[in-house]
């Protein structure tokens, strides 16, 4: 899976499915992968605004988290480096 994008739209869910009713209220988003397509991921740490850059930071069953980032996003290479 690409690891950075950029938030294309997002909401705030605050009356979750029963399952998440826990986790409420809680950030989803579409990103715009870097690497092309979209995806529905949620959003940890704090709230982002549609045009941030987010990454990648982990999946919890099954589904993917991103957070936003200060300044540019990092690739692997980049990564590599430091």
């Amino acid at each position: 899976m690409a690891e950075t994008g950029v938030v294309y739209t997002e909401t705030v869910v605050w009356s979750p499915p029963e399952a998440y009713v826990n986790d409420a209220p809680y950030q989803l988003a579409i990103i715009a992968l870097d690497a092309g397509g979209r995806l529905t991921a949620r959003i940890l740490g704090d709230r982002v605004r549609i045009g941030d850059p987010v990454v990648f930071a982990e999946y919890r069953a099954g589904v993917p988290y991103f957070r936003a980032v200060s300044g540019p996003a990092l690739t692997g290479a980049d990564r590599d480096r430091e």
